[in-house]
């Protein structure tokens, strides 16, 4: 038997074969999927709660658009959704109401909007961020810069105590370098991690996947630990797919309950949106 050994002519070389296979693995073609349904527990129909006289989720289409790196489609659950963002200028498909999640909502509903598979990656923002930086949804892009990454999300420090505490704040144990804005994700968890000073990770719920890895991820079994934590991102890393986060610096309000509601009401008045 004979083994070829491959030797780069120089340091030189070597470097740029990495940097041919990173550029070839950078998503050059995104699109931004939001999935939103009417059925909320804690509040019902707030995709098309009012803020300063637009829907809630017209609010998040326009800020989809204004981060400009791709298509926006609304994945929606009902027609009143879509009839909402067609008013407002933005594209919209309609998916099966049973879904258990919304990444099962962006996958049909890429499907639909790209049949031809013409994106090789897709940032599945959620429809109950109102005050999202556009920003911060271009950076959910950048861990994908990376081959080995399959999808990225973001995170931002926590900086309360009562913030660090609260179960609904989901944590992220970081593998980040010093000084670096990216970091393998290890875990993540509704109790506090790691254990010690810091600094802790608050989890940002916007994803990004390669379209591969969307294709593996909706086809999982639901995992162990994701059933104990009721964090569905669980799944990719008990099958041993990577997820890496962009560092950014504030964590967009989630709505969830009327007062959230009150509470991005206020802050888009004070972005002068009114």
């Amino acid at each position: 038997m004979i083994i070829s050994i491959f030797r780069p002519r120089s340091i030189t070389a070597l470097q740029n074969m990495i940097y041919m296979r990173t550029a070839i693995s950078k998503p050059r073609n995104p699109i931004v999927i939001v999935p939103a349904r009417m059925a909320s527990v804690r509040l019902p129909g707030k995709p098309l709660a009012d803020i300063h006289g637009e829907p809630m989720i017209v609010h998040v289409w326009r800020r989809a658009v204004k981060a400009d790196i791709g298509p926006v489609v609304v994945a929606c659950a009902e027609n009143e959704i879509a009839e909402a963002v067609a008013a407002a200028g933005g594209r919209a498909v309609l998916t099966r109401i049973d879904h258990v999640s919304g990444s099962d909502r962006v996958f049909e509903a890429l499907a639909e909007a790209d049949p031809d598979g013409r994106h090789d990656a897709v940032v599945n923002l959620q429809g109950d961020l109102p005050n999202i930086d556009p920003g911060a949804v271009r950076a959910a892009l950048m861990p994908l810069d990376d081959g080995g990454v399959d999808i990225a999300t973001l995170a931002c420090i926590i900086r309360s105590p009562a913030e660090l505490n609260d179960p609904n704040t989901v944590k992220a144990a970081l593998s980040i370098a010093p000084g670096a804005v990216t970091g393998r994700a290890l875990y993540f968890s509704r109790s506090v991690i790691p254990y010690g000073g810091g600094p802790h990770y608050c989890h940002i719920g916007i994803y990004a996947f390669r379209r591969e890895a969307l294709i593996r991820f909706v086809g999982l079994k639901p995992g162990v630990l994701e059933g104990c934590e009721r964090l569905e991102q669980l799944r990719a890393l008990e099958n041993g797919m990577r997820i890496d986060a962009a560092l950014v610096d504030t964590h967009p309000l989630g709505v969830d309950t009327p007062a959230d509601l009150e509470r991005a009401r206020e802050a888009l008045a004070k972005q002068g949106i009114k």
